[in-house]
């Protein structure tokens, strides 16, 4: 009886002190926030839905489903971005004050503390210096999955993207993770990255949209301006960078059109997103996800991402938001 006493009292411990082999826990504690609440979302996919997290007397708590290692995404209210690598049966303890978001500290895997590590190394460096440190972490931690977030982050989602280094990098990576499909959706996207190089024609496509209405070349290329950018309902960034440039472009009187790629696996829940979102504008969702025969024709692999067209052909691709908003208002 007494053993049998034992072992339940160390197993309702041990449950209330971590989380079982097939999720990820995040227990955080924020100074100067008292309440409210930020988004939580996967930028590749790791897990298909968008949560929302809740803050009370300055503590939270997230638990999610996690049957491998992935990217989760925290959205603050200011909409700074905080990354925590997930591993499945694992918890990250955040620590941090929230009038200072950039500080914050992510312990509890090895994965978290490197990036811990890394941001304060770039903390006051200056933007070159940061691409070289990032350039150096990928080189020495070609199997961790904080390299495939800084690939993206220095090398790829920038106004000036470095393909030529993201190709060497992503060989690197994929040579010690070959499993990585993230990694792999890269490098499809970089080998089709002269395709959208400034000045290249418009490849054809044939698609259309959850309205029924056909997009094709023509469509593309009937407005002085159009916006193409890739998105998925799991995924804050592209969904605000989706709505943000909808709403310029309907400003600008007809001269500049936005056409989203979804790459979810539900028509439905792309629907149910754009509506509860007040996205309007043309969107294609073929349902075949990162193997949209239109994304591929477009040398588009990741989310998100984007191009603009003029006059059938290519003006500029892989913007950041705050240019891409800029070409969506017709400037």
């Amino acid at each position: 009886m007494r053993h049998t006493l034992y072992l339940l009292i160390l197993t309702l411990v041990l449950v209330s002190c971590g989380t079982d082999s097939h999720h990820f826990k995040i227990d955080g504690r924020l100074l100067h926030l008292n309440q409210g609440e930020f988004y939580v979302y996967s930028p590749d996919g790791g897990s298909r839905k968008m949560d929302t997290i809740r803050v009370e007397a300055g503590r939270f708590s997230y638990e999610t489903q996690c049957d491998r290692e992935m990217t989760l995404m925290i959205v603050f209210p200011n909409f700074t971005e905080q990354p925590v690598f997930a591993q499945p049966g694992k918890t990250a303890d955040v620590k941090g004050d929230a009038s200072h978001l950039k500080e914050l500290q992510v312990k509890g895997t090895k994965a978290n503390e490197l990036m811990t590590g890394f941001r304060q190394q770039v903390a006051t460096a200056s933007p070159p210096e940061a691409v070289r440190l990032a350039r150096q972490f990928i080189t020495d931690h070609p199997e961790s999955i904080v390299s495939t977030y800084l690939l993206r982050k220095y090398f790829l989602q920038t106004a000036n993207p470095d393909a030529a280094t993201a190709r060497q990098l992503t060989e690197l990576m994929i040579a010690r993770q070959p499993d990585n499909g993230s990694l792999k959706r890269i490098r499809h996207s970089l080998k089709d990255f002269g395709t959208t190089a400034v000045g290249a024609a418009l490849p054809a496509v044939s698609a259309y949209a959850i309205d029924g209405k056909p997009v094709s070349k023509a469509t593309l290329s009937q407005t002085a301006v159009t916006i193409i950018c890739t998105w998925a309902t799991w995924n804050y960034q592209s969904i605000s960078m989706l709505r943000r440039c909808a709403d310029a472009a309907a400003q600008t009187g007809g001269k500049v059109q936005v056409v989203g790629l979804c790459v979810d696996a539900s028509r439905a829940e792309c629907r149910r997103t754009m509506q509860q979102q007040n996205i309007s504008c043309t969107v294609v969702c073929d349902e075949q996800m990162f193997a949209s025969p239109v994304m591929r024709r477009l040398g588009l692999a990741d989310v998100p991402d984007n191009m603009v067209v003029r006059s059938g052909r290519v003006a500029a691709a892989h913007l950041d938001d705050t240019r891409l908003t800029e070409m969506a208002s017709g400037r």
